[in-house]
């Protein structure tokens, strides 16, 4: 078989598999185009046999009644608050672990690591009760505290930072001691900016989780102006006479955000998935 047909194949065959992928991702997007068109509609036409595939009449009532009859600014406010400070806060302190069982010897390194990794296997529904009545105990319900610190104690941070900082050469750390730099200052300075393309999947994964934690924000979060977007989006319906295309609305709104956020750290996010698939 000549060189030409067997490239002329590879390109049929890479078209093909493009057409497969461009068809699978319009599937992907499909539920994110009918929220937004749904929000669009009236509620009836929201359930409506067989359905309108673009809004016979588009009107934006639904997102004016959102704001107007419900505290949504506050909600997104609580929501961008608690993830973003949560994130931030889990970013420092699992990079600090992550860079002292990589680098530092100590005594029960590898006991103490496996102890974190361990706690990554117990659902957080099991910790529910007891969580929330520690929280209860120290006043934390109803207060940004009580949704930020608990979520901040995970060892997924640490587990996912680890893999970077071993794939960091040990020879960096040894050139910037000998050249007078303190362990702080070889961590904040030399180690942590080679290590971003894994904080920025730390960032979008743990940013993400704190967004959509609903159960334990519905918890602790028991008035209305502590409610997070979530939350408080799913108490529309609960709240309202059942007008489907108001709890769209809503829904759309706090999906805003998360796009937001994955197009931003898109880059950081490919290049901290992918870090590891390649062995030098």
């Amino acid at each position: 078989m000549s060189k030409a047909v067997k490239k002329k194949k590879m390109e049929r065959s890479d078209l093909i598999s493009n057409i497969i992928i461009f068809l699978l991702a319009l599937f992907n997007l499909f539920p994110l185009y009918w929220l937004f068109t749904s929000s669009l509609k009236n509620s009836s036409d929201v359930v409506k046999m067989p359905p309108d595939w673009w809004p016979s009449t588009i009107t934006f009532s639904n997102y004016a009644d959102v704001f107007k009859s419900q505290p949504a600014l506050r909600w997104a406010f609580n929501s961008l608050f608690v993830s973003g400070i949560t994130t931030v806060l889990v970013i420092a302190v699992g990079a600090m672990a992550a860079y002292a069982f990589s680098k530092l010897n100590f005594k029960g390194k590898d006991t103490i690591f496996i102890i974190f990794i361990a706690s990554l296997m117990i659902p957080k529904e099991i910790m529910i009760v007891p969580l929330f009545r520690i929280t209860q105990q120290f006043g934390m319900v109803n207060s940004y505290s009580g949704m930020i610190w608990p979520n901040v104690a995970t060892a997924f941070g640490v587990f996912l930072l680890k893999g970077f900082f071993d794939a960091t050469p040990n020879a960096l750390r040894e050139a910037s001691r000998i050249d007078g730099a303190g362990e702080w200052r070889t961590f904040l300075q030399i180690m942590l900016p080679i290590v971003k393309p894994g904080i920025g999947a730390l960032f979008i994964l743990n940013f993400v989780q704190v967004w959509n934690d609903y159960l334990w924000q519905s918890v602790v979060g028991q008035e209305k102006n502590m409610k997070t977007l979530m939350v408080g989006t799913a108490t529309l319906m609960q709240d309202l006479n059942p007008n489907f295309a108001y709890k769209m609305a809503g829904a759309t709104v706090a999906a805003i955000p998360m796009l937001l956020i994955f197009i931003l750290f898109q880059r950081y996010f490919t290049q901290g998935m992918t870090a590891g698939a390649v062995k030098e």
